[in-house]
């Protein structure tokens, strides 16, 4: 794991003080340290585009398919939140590596933003009894959905700072884990647990691929294990959910509903499914139809077969991330490459394993598909960032190549 982000020792460009006008004017767009003389729009990465464009139009097939009695309202609601998305992403991708270098942006100054919000939303009033959403009227903030973008920046940032001594010191492991408790511990006081659990495990996973050792991260895993255990089954409504999902049939009228629901759902679309918009359990047999649970209704129009290729997508999204955050030019880049890669992939496993019974049931969206404003937006500026840095990688890769070249040439 120590292994898979670490690049060789960079080579000092001798060459660009030799480079023509050309290749001068050229790279000061793109080089880190010249000043910009022209913006030029930056080249993303065609598969990870396709991916996403490939999303937004079948999440918003299935926001009007899975809406059993208002389809219109929630699929033009839907529309705009993918619209503004897009435009965030499009923004992003040619931006951020410039709003970066900005004080305004600094990784910390994003978490301290990012508290303040969690702190809001524990004073505003409840829906459906939890603490979740900033009430504006005319849209709904949900404020640990920002959180999942800002922790992993924060985190990318400070590994980025210590590369190549977690290994040797323990202690430097404390700084991101307060940060990271203090999020955690505020998304968890809105009474969500299935975030913090995501992105808990996504702060392991960036840990690990920066070198942190094994051993260090499971002294902090035993020291919190009480409070997990307390959450779990000490919480009445929590303890509920997890019996159901052992045993759902034997609480099919009451905490067992919505997961025997899926399961009908699941099951009865067999291989082909029933058609699109021609789900039966969306008829309020299966609460959040179009939010949580949406991918049982996906199960049951499209069938097995093809809902595979849905969950294909998603892997293909993992594995080029992966692949991008490999080859990425800086540790920055490839640490948050692979930290919003694996936030969007692991969110989408998860709910797709709470539709099947795999997991206990949780209010976990299904990226690009379910239907919600926060949710879909920032997934969109994730992609943003994820192309963004592949961009600005490629970029600065190929007018190196191309310098290198030309001097060649001219030997």
């Amino acid at each position: 794991m120590v292994q898979l982000f670490n690049k060789a020792p960079k080579r000092r460009n001798n060459f660009i003080k030799k480079t023509p006008a050309l290749y001068k004017d050229r790279g000061a767009a793109f080089l880190p340290g010249r000043k910009n003389e022209g913006w030029q729009p930056l080249r993303l990465d065609r598969r990870l585009a396709f991916i996403t464009c490939a999303f937004v139009l079948f999440g918003l097939i299935f926001t009007y398919s899975s809406s059993a009695f208002d389809s219109t309202s929630f699929f033009t609601r839907q529309l705009v939140f993918d619209t503004l998305g897009i435009a965030a992403a499009l923004f992003l991708s040619q931006t951020y590596d410039r709003l970066q270098r900005l004080k305004i942006f600094s990784p910390m100054n994003l978490m301290y933003a990012t508290w303040v919000l969690l702190v809001i939303v524990l004073f505003t009033r409840t829906q459906a009894n939890v603490h979740r959403w900033i009430d504006f009227g005319f849209f709904k903030l949900q404020p640990s959905e920002i959180a999942k973008v800002t922790l992993v920046i924060y985190v990318a940032d400070y590994l980025n700072n210590v590369s190549g001594k977690l290994a040797k010191n323990w202690k430097l492991l404390i700084k991101p884990m307060v940060v990271a408790g203090i999020t955690l511990g505020l998304i968890l006081a809105e009474k969500d647990i299935g975030t913090p659990t995501l992105m808990g495990a996504v702060f392991v996973f960036m840990l690990l691929v920066a070198g942190a050792k094994i051993k260090h991260l499971a002294i902090p895993a035993i020291a919190i294990s009480p409070l997990a255990i307390h959450q779990l089954l000490f919480v009445g409504y929590r303890r509920e959910r997890i019996f159901s999902f052992l045993d759902p049939f034997a609480t099919a009228g009451s905490t067992g509903y919505q997961l025997v629901q899926s399961f009908l759902a699941v099951g009865s679309g067999g291989w082909f499914g029933k058609g699109l918009g021609n789900s039966e359990l969306k008829l309020e047999y299966l609460p959040a139809a179009h939010t949580d649970f949406i991918f049982s209704i996906m199960c049951e129009e499209l069938g097995l077969l093809r809902v595979v290729v849905i969950l294909g997508f998603f892997c293909w999204l993992l594995i080029r991330g992966i692949s991008l955050a490999r080859v990425a030019k800086t540790h920055f880049h490839s640490l948050v490459i692979f930290g919003l890669t694996i936030t969007i992939c692991m969110q989408a496993f998860f709910n797709m394993a709470m539709a099947i019974g795999l997991l206990p049931t949780k209010g976990i969206a299904l990226p690009f598909f379910s239907y919600g404003g926060s949710s879909v937006i920032m997934t969109l500026v994730m992609m943003g960032i994820i192309l963004n840095m592949a961009a600005v990688d490629h970029t600065q890769n190929n007018l190196r190549e191309d310098i290198t070249n030309y001097k060649n040439r001219n030997k």
